[in-house]
C-alpha cells in the first residue's frame, strides 16, 4: 500500500491516523511508545513500510506489520527483558466472548518489560520467575495474573462499563463519557446478552435509574410501558421518544395501545442510551419532555466473516393460584345465602321469591340422585397451562477493512399461559457500511417484522373475559357435556349468564397482526480535518390488521348470535436530516465541538372499520362481514408535518470545566399559524473536580464531576388537527320531515400550542479506586405548563367544552446508582450494581378554577381516577370502606335505608346519606420508589447473573372485587367471602351472603385497594462457556449454553396474581386491574455459538 502525506512538525500519532486513513492499516502500541514526539513528512505515493523507516530511524522503535496491523515496540524493553530473564511464558488474551483481543499491554507488573498482542491475541517473552503479569487494555478492567508453575496461559479480559473514556451515544453525534453535563443511562451489549429477554421492555428494564418499567400484562406480546421521571401529561402520551439508528419512531398510539419499539427484535440491539434531563433532551426539542432512548443496533465487528446463532427454549408455568371456591363450598353458602333470605327479605321469602337450592340440584349432568355435585372443577387448571416457547437467530456479518454487511434472520414463538394465546414474529434485518473513499463513507439498513398474536384478555360484551370466567365459572360445572357441548353458568338457575373461560377462549377470536418496515440511508462526509456533514433519510412504516370473532354460541349481551370485526390501519413516517459538526483541540487545553442541523418529518395515517353482527353460523366468522344482519363501516386519515432547526455547543478547558449548550426550534403542522414554531433550549455545565491539581493526593478518588442543567422540551403529540374545528354529519326533524346535513362538532382554538417542560437537574458522579467503585446521584425538579386540557366555554357558543393549553404538572425526584468491581482475577470475579429512584407527582393546576377531572376508565357507576390540584395524577377515587354494620348499629344504620351485614361506608360531611360528596382518594398506582439489584459473577468459565427488582408505595385498584366478592350468589367467588359477615363475625369487610347478591353496590371503594409494593427476582441466569481450546478444534469460534429462570420469586402483600399490572388505558394510569392476565415465570435453556 502506497500513501502520500506532507506534514510539517506534526506529532507521531497524528502520522499514524493520516496512514490509518488512506490505508486498512490500524497502528497497535503501548504507552511505552512516545506518540507525541514531533516529526515532518514529505512522501508522495511512497510504500508504508518505506515510510515507518523514515520514521524510525535513529529511534528506539521497532515495527512489525502483521496482517491489517502495525504492531510497534521499544528496543529496550527488549534489551532489559533479556538481562533480567529466567524462563519464556506465552498466551492468548481473549475478551467475554473468547474472541481475541489485539493490542493489549502485557507487562511484568512494576516493570517496563512486556510485549503487546498479536492479531490472533497472542503473546510471548521472558520473565523472572513467580512473575505477576499486568494485562490493560481500554475500555476493559486491568487484570493482573500470576506466572507460577505456568508457562501457557489463558487470559479473559472483561469490559469496564465505568470506562470514563467510554463513547457514548447522544443525539445527533457521540461524546465521551467523561465529557458529558447531562443525565443519561446506558445498557450495554454484554448486559443485554447475559439475559434471556424477549421485548425492548424486558431488555431495558431495571437498569438504569429514573426509568420505571411496568409490564402491565403477561399475555405475549403484553406492552410494557416505560416512564421516564414520571408523567409530565395528562390527555397526550407520557411515552419516551425512541430514536433507532438515527431514525425517529413515530409515538402515536397504534392498535391496542401498542408502540413501534414493542416489534423492534431485542436480540438486534447493540446497546441503549436513555437522555433524562433536558441538556440531553432538548436537542429533540417538541418531543423531548418524556426523555429520550437511543437504541443502536448491531453492526460488523472484527475481521472477517462472522456467523453466530442464538437459540433458547422455555417453559412457562402459573406461580401462583387464586383462592377460588370449589363446588363444595359454593353450595354451602349457596345454602347459607337462601337461609338468611328469610331474615334478609322475610316477605319476599314468603313469597315464593327464593327457590330452595336444594331444588334446583335435579340435573343428572351435575348432580347425584342425592343433590351432591359429580364435578368440582379447577377452572385454572382447565385453562391455564404450561406454555412453551422458542427463539431462534442466525446472523452473519462480514467486515474487511472500512466496509462490512451482515444478514440476520430470527423468529419467536411464544404460548401464553391461557390456552389459545399465542405469539408468533418473523424478523430480517440487513445493513451495510462501506468507506468509498478516505473522505466519504455511506451505508444503511433495513428490519422487516411480522408479528401475530392471539389476545385473550381483551374484553368482550357485557365485560366477559377468559379472566373473570377463571374466577366465576361454577366450580361443579364440567368443561364439556357428554354430547360435547360446552357447560356454562346459566345451565344452574339463578345464576348470572356466562359461558366458562375454557369456551370463551375458545370461541373468541381476537387476532391482531403488525408488519414493520424500519429502515434509514445516510452518508458522511469529512470536508476537512474535524468538520463532518451527515445526512440521513429515515422510514418506518407500520401496517396493523386486527380481526376479531366472537362465536354464537357465547351469550351476550348487546351482540346476541355472533359478532366480528376488521380493522386495518397503516402508519408512514418519513424523515430527513442533515447536520455539519466541527470539532477541534486547542493546545490540549481548549476543546470545542460544534453541531448545526435541521431536520423534515411527514407523518400520514389511515384506518378503515368494519363490523357486523347476526350470524347464521360461525364459518365464515370474520372473512365474511355480508352475512351479518347489520354490517357497519367507517374509515378515517390524517398527516401532519414537522420542520426543525438544532445545534449543539460542547466546549471543555483542560478536561476540568465543561459546557453544553443546545438549541431546537420546531415548526409543526399541528397548531395554528400564529403558534406553530416553538424554540426548545438547554444548557449544562460540568465541573471534573478529580483533574484539579489540589485533588492529586487522593489517589482514591479517581474520578469526581459535578454537574448542572437547565432546558425546556416540549410534547407535541396531540392529535393532527387538534387547532382546527371539526365537521360532522347530523340529522334533524322538521315538521314530519327528516333531514340531514353537516355541522360544526368541535370548536376550533388557532391559539393552541405545545405543552412544555421545563427542567433543572443536578447531578455528581463519583469513582473510587481507579473507578471499582462509580457512585451517581441526581436531583431533579421538572414542570409541564400550558397542558392541552377541556376547558368549559359559555352554554352560547352550542358547546360545553374547548381545547385550551390550561394547567401545570411537577415531578420532582431523586436518583441513585452504585457499580462496584469487588473482586477481580484471572478466575473469579463478581460485579455488582444498585439502583434507585424517587418520584414524587403532583398536579399544581387545572382549567379555570382548577375543577376536578375525572378520566375514567368508568368500570363500574363512575371514574375511578381523579385528577386534582395538589395530588398525584391519576389517583384512584372512591368510598371508603369501614366495615359491615353490626347489630347494635341496627337503628343507625336505617338512616341509610341498610341493616346489618350491609356494607358499612364512610359518610364523610355526615348527613345521613352517602353520595358523590363522600368520595375520596383513596390510593395511588405510581409508586413513591423502585429500583434495581444485580450482582454478576464468574467463576473460571461459568457466569452467574442475579437480578432483584422492587417497588415501594404504590396501590392496586383490584376491581374485580366488586364481581368476585361482593356479588355472591350469583356467580363463584374469591374464598375471602368465607370470611363473610355472620351475628358470630360482626368484625369484617365482607357483607353478609344473601341469594342473588342483593346488598351489593355498584361503588369502588377502599376494600378494593391493596399496597402493590413488591421485590422480584427478576433474573437468574447461569451460563458456561467452552474453553476456546476445545472449540476451535471443531471450528467453532464462541460457544456457551446457559439456563434461566425469570420471575423466580415474587414477596408482595398483594392478593391477585402480580401487583404490576394496569388494565386502563390512559397514559398515566398504573395500578387498575380487573381480572388480569397472569405472569409467567419462565425456565429457559439456550445456546449462542459464532463461527
Amino acid at each position: 500500500m502506497r500513501v502520500s502525506i506532507s506534514k510539517s512538525s506534526t506529532q507521531l500519532n497524528k502520522i499514524f491516523s493520516e496512514i490509518e486513513k488512506q490505508t486498512e492499516y490500524l497502528f497497535v502500541y503501548n504507552n511505552q511508545i512516545d506518540v507525541n514526539r514531533k516529526v515532518s513528512v514529505n512522501v508522495k505515493e511512497k510504500q508504508v513500510a518505506q515510510v515507518l523507516d523514515e520514521l524510525f530511524r535513529d529511534t528506539n522503535i521497532e515495527y512489525m506489520i502483521q496482517g491489517n496491523h502495525i504492531v510497534l515496540s521499544s528496543k529496550e524493553n527488549k534489551q532489559e527483558t533479556q538481562q533480567q530473564s529466567r524462563r519464556q511464558i506465552s498466551g492468548v488474551v481473549v475478551d467475554d466472548n473468547g474472541d481475541p483481543v489485539i493490542g493489549a499491554n502485557v507487562l511484568v507488573k512494576g516493570t517496563t518489560t512486556g510485549n503487546i498482542t498479536d492479531v490472533d491475541g497472542k503473546f510471548s517473552f521472558e520473565v523472572p520467575d513467580n512473575a505477576v503479569l499486568e494485562v490493560s487494555y481500554i475500555g476493559y478492567l486491568t487484570q493482573e495474573v500470576s506466572t507460577k508453575n505456568k508457562s501457557i496461559l489463558k487470559i479473559t479480559l472483561h469490559e469496564d462499563t465505568q470506562n470514563l473514556e467510554e463513547v457514548v451515544i447522544v443525539g445527533y453525534g457521540t461524546m465521551k463519557k467523561s465529557d458529558l453535563t447531562g443525565a443519561s443511562g446506558s445498557v450495554k451489549e454484554d448486559a443485554l446478552a447475559q439475559r434471556t429477554v424477549t421485548s425492548f421492555g424486558q431488555a431495558l428494564s431495571g437498569r438504569v435509574s429514573g426509568v420505571n418499567i411496568s409490564t402491565n400484562s403477561g399475555r405475549p406480546g403484553g406492552r410494557a410501558s416505560i416512564r421516564i421521571r414520571g408523567n409530565s401529561s395528562i390527555s397526550v402520551t407520557n411515552d419516551p421518544l425512541y430514536v433507532v439508528d438515527g431514525v425517529i419512531l413515530n409515538v402515536s398510539t397504534l392498535t391496542n395501545g401498542t408502540s413501534p419499539i414493542d416489534y423492534l427484535n431485542p436480540n438486534d440491539i447493540k446497546s441503549v442510551e436513555v437522555l433524562k434531563d433536558a441538556s440531553a433532551t432538548a436537542i429533540y426539542g417538541a418531543r423531548g419532555a418524556n426523555g429520550v432512548i437511543l437504541v443502536t443496533t448491531k453492526k460488523g465487528e472484527g475481521v472477517g466473516t462472522s456467523i453466530r446463532y442464538d437459540t433458547d427454549f422455555g417453559i412457562g408455568v402459573l406461580p401462583k393460584k387464586l383462592d377460588v371456591l370449589n363446588a363444595a363450598e359454593f353450595l354451602q353458602l349457596e345454602d347459607l345465602a337462601y337461609a338468611n333470605a328469610q331474615k334478609f327479605d322475610p316477605e319476599g321469602w314468603q313469597n315464593g321469591n327464593y327457590k330452595d337450592p336444594k331444588l334446583k340440584r335435579t340435573d343428572s349432568r351435575l348432580f347425584d340422585s342425592n343433590g351432591q355435585p359429580l364435578y368440582d372443577t379447577d377452572w385454572q387448571d382447565e385453562t391455564i397451562r404450561n406454555a412453551f416457547s422458542q427463539t431462534h437467530q442466525v446472523s452473519v456479518s462480514n467486515t474487511k477493512g472500512g466496509d462490512s454487511y451482515g444478514l440476520s434472520v430470527g423468529f419467536r414463538g411464544e404460548d401464553g399461559l391461557i390456552i389459545e394465546s399465542y405469539l408468533k414474529r418473523y424478523s430480517a434485518r440487513f445493513f451495510m457500511d462501506s468507506e468509498l473513499t478516505k473522505w466519504l463513507k455511506v451505508g444503511g439498513s433495513l428490519s422487516y417484522a411480522y408479528q401475530k398474536e392471539r389476545q385473550t384478555d381483551s374484553m368482550g360484551d357485557g365485560g366477559i373475559t377468559v379472566g373473570r370466567q377463571i374466577v366465576e365459572a361454577l366450580p361443579f360445572l364440567p368443561v364439556r357435556y357428554e354430547d360435547g357441548t360446552f357447560a356454562g353458568n346459566n345451565d344452574y338457575p339463578g345464576m348470572e349468564g356466562g359461558n366458562s373461560p375454557v369456551q370463551v377462549a375458545k370461541d373468541r377470536n381476537y387476532t391482531l397482526e403488525t408488519q414493520t418496515m424500519l429502515g434509514n440511508v445516510y452518508a458522511n462526509i469529512t470536508i476537512l480535518p474535524g468538520l463532518e456533514f451527515r445526512s440521513v433519510l429515515g422510514a418506518n412504516i407500520i401496517n396493523q390488521k386486527s380481526n376479531y370473532y366472537g362465536g354464537r354460541q357465547l351469550i351476550w349481551i348487546s351482540s346476541p348470535n355472533g359478532s366480528a370485526s376488521v380493522n386495518n390501519n397503516r402508519n408512514n413516517s418519513w424523515q430527513f436530516e442533515n447536520y455539519v459538526t466541527y470539532h477541534k483541540d486547542f493546545a490540549r487545553v481548549h476543546s470545542f465541538t460544534g453541531m448545526v442541523g435541521l431536520s423534515w418529518q411527514h407523518v400520514d395515517n389511515s384506518s378503515s372499520t368494519a363490523s357486523a353482527t347476526g350470524f347464521e353460523d360461525d364459518f365464515f366468522q370474520y372473512n365474511n362481514l355480508g352475512i351479518g344482519t347489520s354490517p357497519t363501516a367507517a374509515s378515517s386519515a390524517n398527516a401532519y408535518g414537522l420542520n426543525s432547526y438544532f445545534a449543539r455547543v460542547n466546549y471543555g478547558y483542560k478536561s476540568k470545566y465543561l459546557l453544553t449548550a443546545t438549541a431546537r426550534l420546531d415548526g409543526s403542522s399541528k397548531f395554528g399559524q400564529s403558534n406553530r414554531y416553538a424554540f426548545f433550549p438547554s444548557v449544562g455545565a460540568a465541573w471534573r473536580i478529580s483533574e484539579e491539581s489540589f485533588m492529586k493526593p487522593a489517589t482514591a478518588i479517581s474520578n469526581l464531576k459535578l454537574r448542572a442543567s437547565y432546558g425546556l422540551t416540549g410534547n407535541s403529540e396531540t392529535g393532527a388537527y387538534a387547532s382546527q374545528g371539526s365537521l360532522g354529519n347530523y340529522t334533524t326533524v322538521f315538521g314530519s320531515s327528516k333531514a340531514s346535513g353537516i355541522g360544526v362538532s368541535s370548536l376550533a382554538n388557532p391559539d393552541l400550542k405545545w405543552e412544555k417542560t421545563s427542567q433543572v437537574n443536578a447531578g455528581l458522579d463519583i469513582g473510587l479506586f481507579n473507578n471499582r467503585v462509580n457512585l451517581e446521584m441526581d436531583v431533579y425538579y421538572k414542570k409541564t405548563t400550558d397542558m392541552l386540557l377541556s376547558a368549559p366555554v359559555p352554554a352560547s357558543s352550542g358547546f360545553t367544552s374547548i381545547t385550551k393549553n390550561v394547567g401545570s404538572m411537577s415531578n420532582k425526584g431523586f436518583e441513585f446508582s452504585i457499580n462496584t468491581v469487588n473482586i477481580t482475577n484471572e478466575n473469579f470475579s463478581w460485579e455488582t450494581t444498585f439502583n434507585i429512584s424517587f418520584n414524587k407527582n403532583k398536579v399544581l393546576a387545572l382549567s379555570e378554577g382548577d375543577d376536578d377531572i375525572y378520566p375514567g376508565p368508568d368500570i363500574l357507576s363512575s371514574s375511578n381516577n381523579i385528577i386534582r390540584v395538589g395530588e398525584p395524577v391519576g389517583s384512584f377515587y372512591g368510598y371508603k370502606r369501614l366495615g359491615t354494620w353490626g347489630t347494635d348499629e341496627a337503628e343507625e344504620a336505617a338512616k341509610y335505608n341498610l341493616r346489618p351485614g350491609d356494607l358499612k361506608l364512610w359518610d364523610r360531611n355526615n348527613d345521613g346519606q352517602i353520595n358523590d360528596m363522600d368520595r375520596l382518594i383513596i390510593g395511588k398506582g405510581i409508586p413513591d420508589g423502585y429500583g434495581t439489584f444485580s450482582n454478576s459473577f464468574r467463576y473460571k468459565n461459568f457466569d452467574l447473573v442475579v437480578d432483584l427488582q422492587y417497588m415501594f408505595g404504590n396501590d392496586v385498584l383490584d376491581i374485580s372485587k366488586h364481581s368476585a366478592e361482593d356479588r355472591t350468589g350469583i356467580a363463584n367467588s374469591y374464598k375471602t367471602v368465607l370470611n363473610a359477615w355472620t351475628p358470630e363475625n360482626q368484625n369484617t369487610m365482607i357483607a353478609q351472603i344473601r341469594p342473588t347478591g342483593a346488598g351489593y353496590t355498584t361503588n369502588i371503594d377502599s376494600h378494593f385497594v391493596e399496597d402493590g409494593s413488591f421485590l422480584r427476582g427478576k433474573n437468574l441466569v447461569l451460563g458456561y462457556t467452552f474453553p476456546s481450546e476445545l472449540t476451535k478444534k471443531i471450528s467453532i469460534k464462541y460457544l456457551r449454553v446457559y439456563g434461566s429462570v425469570q420471575n423466580f420469586f415474587l414477596i408482595t402483600k398483594y392478593n391477585g396474581y402480580d401487583p404490576e399490572v394496569s388494565d386502563a388505558t390512559q397514559t398515566f394510569a398504573q395500578g387498575i386491574t380487573v381480572f388480569g392476565y397472569p405472569k409467567p415465570r419462565t425456565f429457559t435453556i439456550g445456546l449462542n455459538v459464532s463461527f
